[in-house]
């Protein structure tokens, strides 16, 4: 029987959409977003708060809520041990990878990769291959479990819901760009916590405490003889209705099928490092912290919000199986198709239907409001960064002389093909077999990613890794693992009552061991060739490794009035032939009122005969503007290219809804600024503020050890 909403409940998610848009509109008004600086990474002005609130929403999607939720249902706390090595990795981020992307400057990812090893085959790979992860892992994945916890909980139609979510979701990123995405992910966080943690002590309460949940979760088999007489299944075998011996531990005998412990920590652990660290959903929120302490803060603050997900989604999944275990653990697939209408499980309504059956009314409104938040804050992030990897790694090399305004316009417009993608997957993933969703994502993702952190850790810490290693290394590993990929597809498992035919090294190995061997081949292929090679040149490797960040006076020994000298004829050279404009069309005297916070962190115009001086004209232009193909190129526009007062009042509304600001609105300058100084000036910590992060850093990496060993003895 569907539970239909009360009016109550409507009137709450109904409130919930009014507050996510205004917020959007509020981030389009008050927020500069016509530039790449200011749509793709919110102008580098974020705080702690608000990035470790969107790295948590960002991450905790609606297939956790399913996914997990189904995990915990069918095979207890191990699935937990993916939120706590999280924990760890978003550590590593703060206190390794980010430090490396603000020295160098990147704005993505695969921008990072070019500039460490040269070239654009790397990077190239890297762009298309996240592409895919985001369209066939997350994409796909979020719109299936966001439909099923739909359908499941209200009966609305499935196609109508999602196509309208997908709608409003694009709407909010087209409009607002990262800002929007950030403000809003900020709300969803603190509505999902609070939604989650009530559902958490309905539940346990409703079991009687957390050491009776471990107790009845170990007797919660289903009643097979009622299942027989009140389902019309002619197949009256039965199999998987135990719970699992080792169910109550984390990590588990190396031969376990779920989580065997030398595979974790080998293999998943190093796939994990590309999420966390090296992918562009998560690091893009980092890199829009105003300078390393926010973002350290901000990887702090996730780690500590990690350690809800076990707790708010996992526990209440084990708790959906003790009191629906004749649903939950479907007995054949016959029976779970009846259930479920899945063959493979029913694990994945554990959450739902938990929400259905325990929440009163009212907050059974928020706890609808809470999966639209995952679901949306999940597609919004999707889709900024998708299109920032589309704009700035794919169309900018193909297009190696668009404009800001055009990339802003491309940006925009491959949000609205993701939308396109997303709406025709809806049919393909209705059709799709549930099982345990959230190790499909996992799977998937171990066959493809660990090469991609093996080449990410040795640009980072080797020196001596270069191009022709990175790219040799990687396409090796990304061969092996597209082979497995498929040949896991071929090979399906088999129904759980079917004899089990599939090729020994399938059956037997399990996908973390795979991912094992995959980071290694990877890392010894790009040892072996880096050292046959010859060196990167210096230029690559002087900003762009771990040691960078430590050596921060690299071009700081020329004497203070030398640089300025340096700088003063860089800006002659510049703008030699601008009729003495500066390029966003502002006189001189306008360069007295100029504020600090208006600097923005831009690659632009650079002197030949001193590559590393890079001077920032105008908030409007960017890395891809002034540099293509090491030639220097001034973007500004002189005078008589003002625009004419005649423009079509329905172009003019156009640049407004899309956050362009013509040149004659434009009243924001920015302090001439020698970019390498405005990246060292992001990395300085004052004692105290270090003192304390590292105090911060201790507490949360004691914490996810210790969790790791309460769970797994």
């Amino acid at each position: 029987m569907r539970a239909s909403l009360e009016t109550a409940d409507i009137a709450i998610v109904a409130l919930y959409f009014v507050l996510v848009m205004c917020i959007g509109f509020f981030a389009m008004w008050k927020y500069n977003r016509s530039t790449v600086s200011g749509y793709f990474l919110a102008g580098r002005s974020m705080t702690w708060v608000a990035i470790g609130a969107s790295l948590f929403v960002s991450n905790i999607g609606s297939e956790h809520f399913i996914g997990l939720a189904g995990s915990g249902a069918a095979s207890g706390f191990a699935v937990g041990a993916w939120e706590f090595n999280a924990l760890m990795l978003l550590q590593l981020l703060g206190w390794v990878f980010v430090p490396v992307y603000i020295r160098s400057g990147v704005y993505t990812m695969p921008e990072y990769l070019s500039k460490r090893f040269g070239g654009h085959r790397i990077q190239i790979y890297f762009a298309a291959l996240s592409l895919i992860l985001y369209i066939f892992t997350k994409l796909s994945v979020d719109l299936y479990s966001g439909a099923l916890f739909i359908q499941e909980s209200l009966g609305w139609n499935l196609y109508l819901s999602v196509i309208l979510l997908i709608g409003m979701t694009a709407l909010l990123t087209v409009t607002g760009g990262l800002v929007a995405v950030i403000y809003t992910d900020t709300l969803q966080a603190l509505l999902m916590i609070i939604g989650a943690l009530t559902l958490m002590i309905i539940s346990i309460t409703e079991v009687g405490g957390f050491e009776e949940v471990k107790r009845r979760y170990m007797l919660a088999s289903p009643n097979i003889t009622s299942i027989l007489l009140t389902y019309n299944i002619s197949n009256t075998n039965s199999c998987n209705v135990d719970p699992k011996p080792d169910a109550l531990k984390m990590l588990r005998e190396p031969t376990d099928e779920d989580i065997p412990w030398p595979g974790f920590l080998l293999g998943q652990t190093p796939a994990s490092v590309w999420y966390w660290c090296a992918d562009q959903v998560i690091v893009q929120r980092v890199l829009a912290a105003k300078n390393i302490a926010h973002a350290k803060g901000s990887t702090l603050m996730a780690g500590f919000l990690k350690l809800l997900p076990m707790f708010i989604i996992v526990v209440p999944g084990m708790i959906s199986r003790i009191l629906f275990a004749d649903d939950i653990a479907c007995i054949n697939p016959e029976h779970c198709f009846q259930v479920c209408g899945s063959r493979a499980g029913c694990s994945n309504i554990a959450y739902p239907r938990l929400v259905m059956k325990l929440v009163p009314v009212g907050l059974r409104g928020l706890m609808m409001a809470v999966m639209i938040a995952a679901l949306m804050s999940d597609l919004d992030s999707i889709f900024n960064s998708a299109s920032t990897i589309f704009t700035l790694d794919v169309y900018k090399l193909i297009r190696k002389s668009a404009t800001s305004r055009e990339l802003m316009i491309v940006g925009r417009v491959f949000v609205a093909f993701m939308v396109v993608i997303s709406i025709a997957w809806v049919p393909i993933i209705v059709e799709m077999q549930g099982g345990q969703m959230y190790l499909y994502i996992q799977e998937v993702a171990d066959y493809l990613t660990p090469p991609v952190a093996a080449l990410f850790l040795m640009g980072i810490f080797w020196k001596r890794c270069n191009e022709q290693g990175a790219f040799y290394g990687g396409m090796a590993g990304f061969v092996l693992g597209a082979i497995r990929l498929i040949l896991a597809f071929i090979y399906r498992a088999p129904e759980c009552n079917q004899p089990d035919t599939r090729p020994s090294f399938i059956k037997n190995i399990h996908y973390m061991y795979v991912a094992t061997a995959l980071f290694w081949i990877t890392g010894i292929v790009t040892f072996v060739v880096s050292l046959l090679t010859p060196p990167p040149t210096k230029e690559q490797v002087r900003t762009t490794t771990f040691w960078a960040v430590k050596n921060r006076n690299i071009k700081e020994n020329t004497a203070k009035g030398e640089l300025y000298k340096v700088q003063e004829k860089s800006i002659l050279k510049c703008n030699e032939n601008a009729n003495h404009i500066i390029p966003n069309g502002k006189s001189e005297e306008n360069i007295k009122n100029i504020k600090p916070e208006d600097i923005n962190l831009l690659v632009t115009c650079r002197d030949d005969s001193n590559p590393v001086i890079s001077v920032s004209h105008s908030e409007v232009e960017t890395p891809v503007d002034c540099y293509s193909n090491g030639q220097a190129a001034l973007m500004g526009e002189k005078k008589h290219e003002e625009e004419t007062d005649d423009r079509d009042r329905h172009l003019k509304f156009i640049d407004w809804f899309c956050g362009f600001k013509s040149k004659n609105m434009n009243k924001r300058a920015v302090r001439e600024m020698e970019e390498e100084t405005v990246c060292l000036q992001m990395l300085e910590e004052t004692p105290k503020v270090k003192l304390l992060l590292n105090t911060g850093l201790v507490c949360v990496c004691s914490l996810g050890i210790f969790m790791f060993v309460y769970f797994s003895l």
